[in-house]
């Protein structure tokens, strides 16, 4: 993992997506993140449960990538978000992976669409040789 500053002080962390120990490590950061951000433990859990999944989903599918998870809070409102990215095969029929109970891998089909149920935001892009989702969690300022 690789903790980098960028403009503007947003902080994220950079976790290359290899094995099953990297899954820990990207849902222990995005938890730490929200953690440290002030979520309460429902979404710091809701958030670590989608980036697990989605994790699972490079190293199952594409068998490497790439997790970036970042601090994009603004003055009204705190915000995680999370990019999980990979080269491989793609999702041949995206509409059709995000019903309920489909699955290629012989699995109850809850991944996708359960992940975007529990996200504030969810975005998806693919095409052999690359794909990208797009999730976040925020909360309002008190």
């Amino acid at each position: 993992m690789r903790t980098d500053a960028v403009d503007g002080g947003v902080v994220f962390a950079v976790i290359p997506l290899r094995n099953q120990d990297d899954i820990v490590r990207a849902r222990r950061a995005a938890r730490d993140l929200a953690a440290r951000l002030g979520f309460g433990n429902a979404d710091q859990t809701r958030l670590a449960t989608a980036v697990s999944e989605l994790a699972r989903n490079v190293i199952e599918y594409a068998g490497s990538g790439e997790c970036r998870i970042r601090d994009e809070s603004t003055p009204s409102a705190l915000r995680v978000a999370v990019s999980v990215e990979d080269h491989g095969p793609g999702i041949a029929n995206i509409e059709l992976a995000m019903r309920d109970g489909y699955s290629t891998g012989g699995g109850l089909g809850a991944g996708l669409p359960g992940t975007r149920r529990l996200c504030d935001s969810f975005a998806i892009v693919s095409a052999p040789g690359h794909t990208r989702i797009d999730i976040s969690l925020s909360l309002a300022r008190r």
